[in-house]
């Protein structure tokens, strides 16, 4: 399944990104591509774009205010050229790495119906399907947990979503999760810029061994 930004699977989303571009002519208001190296060693699923963020500006986590923390985080740990994504066509570049999202258009008030992560899933699949053994991938949030899952059809019950936890997959590959980087999540210390480093730490020490 190649991801394309024509996608019209999903009705509610498609009218959604209609009025979109009616609203606010300027904006993306189509799927948006995953960004980022074509053969990671480490691929991030979010959830969704952000309407006034990712589906503004065309680039996963940017203009969002979770692509701050991620950001900065990826550039600190050496996958960012800079700290921060104000635009797609700001010149930053990832290194090593790649971001997408479980669902590719944005969803009203950013929640995804079962039948759209459904639907959606394919690109998923397609994009960890062309992964090589030993990349990580790091899920942040429950719903790109189980997308991933999904994606290999491998079973949620058998991997238990939890922050700062490691899953191994068949194939070679690694699953981390994080609590997603979120506004409501940072605002509230569920997640604090230690704890998501951690996370991103762990993953590094992981590829020495």
């Amino acid at each position: 399944m190649v991801f394309s930004t024509h996608c019209t699977a999903c009705p509610r989303l498609v009218s959604f990104l209609e009025a979109g571009r009616t609203s606010h002519p300027g904006y993306h208001c189509r799927p948006v591509p995953p960004f980022g190296d074509g053969a990671p060693r480490l691929l991030i699923v979010g959830l969704a774009p952000g309407f006034h963020g990712a589906n503004k500006t065309g680039r996963p986590f940017t203009g969002d205010h979770a692509g701050i923390l991620l950001y900065e985080t990826l550039h600190a740990f050496g996958y960012a050229t800079r700290p921060s994504s104000v635009a797609a066509d700001d010149g930053l570049e990832l290194i090593g790495c790649r971001i997408t999202n479980a669902v590719k258009c944005v969803p009203p008030e950013n929640k995804p119906e079962t039948g759209e992560i459904k639907r959606c899933n394919g690109y998923l699949r397609k994009e960890l399907s062309d992964l090589r053994a030993g990349t990580a991938i790091l899920a942040l949030g429950l719903i790109a947990h189980k997308a991933v899952l999904m994606a290999l059809g491998l079973k949620a019950t058998a991997h238990p979503f939890a922050h700062d936890v490691r899953h191994d997959l068949p194939g070679g590959l690694t699953l981390y999760d994080s609590y997603h980087c979120s506004r409501y999540n940072t605002q509230t210390r569920r997640l604090t810029p230690e704890m998501f480093q951690a996370v991103f730490s762990r993953i590094a020490t992981d590829r020495k061994d």
